[in-house]
């Protein structure tokens, strides 16, 4: 699919292929056809790469200059609402005086900016103000992303750090299920692992595109890229904060794990010591010898039920007294 965004009245107007006649500022390709492809490499001289070659990892791979066109790709979050957070590979082509962005999924900025750019007025001025602009939104809904993992993980900590409750509130100790925890610090992980490497890719593309700020005239975008790349430098810091703050709480939510599943053995531990005596007690009586004083008295059996009865709670008290229980 193509969007065409030309300018209109200080503003920007969205259009489909027949709007490429009308000296487009940004050309936004998703998951675009053979027929869409060769239109925009027909009309601006360009080469449109493809999904697999947007997958490389090698640095000349995603970012360079072919005869005065730059080629960045970065990996963009995408789906961070949803359950399965994920990183598109997206192409940014700053050809002559057009933006062409190459996409095969819909990170929400590339919802956002549009509707910036057809509402407001002179932001998107040139095809260097929609590159930087959308960078922009790109780095805020990190900026937002992070702030809502950080938002996330504090209350898991206080989830885990929480006093444990008595057995008697059971309804209670079913917001401690530190299964559910687990996985809810891994989610919040991976999320901070792909916005951190989101960013990555968009500061290797602000270094990149510093090689090019002598070719743009405008002061004020110049002004904006650096604002950007400031803007990324704390965000990077915060984002190597929070993996390390997931790792403490994986540390944690596993070392409570450990805790409750070595009190669970305990207990059985000390029921099988509490319950050894009288089971001895009971496999000698159990015999059935012919020749036992205790089988011709008559109270021979509640002899055996209280010595099996005091046999038990000894041990338990002794367990009680020294803390065990």
């Amino acid at each position: 699919m193509m969007a065409v965004y030309y300018p209109s009245n200080e503003r920007l107007e969205r259009g489909d292929s027949a709007a490429l006649s009308l000296h487009p500022l940004w050309i936004d390709l998703l998951d675009p056809s053979r027929e869409e492809e060769a239109a925009v490499q027909n009309l601006l001289d360009i080469d449109v790469p493809t999904r697999e070659e947007m997958q490389e990892i090698e640095a000349t791979s995603r970012l360079y200059k072919e005869e005065g066109t730059y080629y960045l790709t970065a990996p963009i979050l995408t789906y961070a609402d949803g359950p399965h957070p994920e990183s598109t590979a997206v192409t940014f082509i700053l050809a002559r005086a057009c933006l062409v962005t190459v996409r095969h999924a819909t990170p929400q900025p590339f919802l956002t900016y549009p509707q910036r750019a057809l509402r407001q007025k002179g932001i998107s001025q040139s095809a260097d103000a929609v590159l930087v602009g959308m960078l922009e939104t790109v780095v805020d809904r990190l900026a937002d992303v992070l702030e809502r993992v950080g938002s996330d993980l504090e209350q898991l900590s206080r989830e885990i750090f929480r006093p444990a409750l008595p057995a008697r509130h059971a309804k209670l100790r079913q917001d401690r299920d530190l299964q559910a925890i687990l996985l809810r610090v891994g989610r919040s992980g991976d999320l901070a692992t792909k916005a951190r490497d989101s960013l990555l890719g968009i500061s290797r593309m602000l270094t990149f595109l510093n090689q090019a700020t002598e070719e743009w005239n405008e002061v004020e975008t110049l002004i904006r890229v650096k604002s950007v790349t400031r803007d990324i430098g704390s965000l990077s810091e915060h984002a190597a904060f929070t993996s390390s703050k997931v790792t403490f709480l994986l540390d944690a939510t596993l070392g409570m794990i450990n805790i409750e599943q070595n009190a669970t053995i305990k207990i059985f531990s000390v029921m099988a010591v509490v319950l050894m005596p009288p089971t001895l007690i009971a496999s000698i009586y159990g015999m059935n010898f012919h020749h036992m004083p205790e089988l011709d008295w008559v109270l021979g059996y509640p002899w055996a039920l209280l010595l099996m009865m005091i046999c038990a709670i000894l041990p338990y008290l002794y367990f009680k007294r020294r803390g065990w229980l």
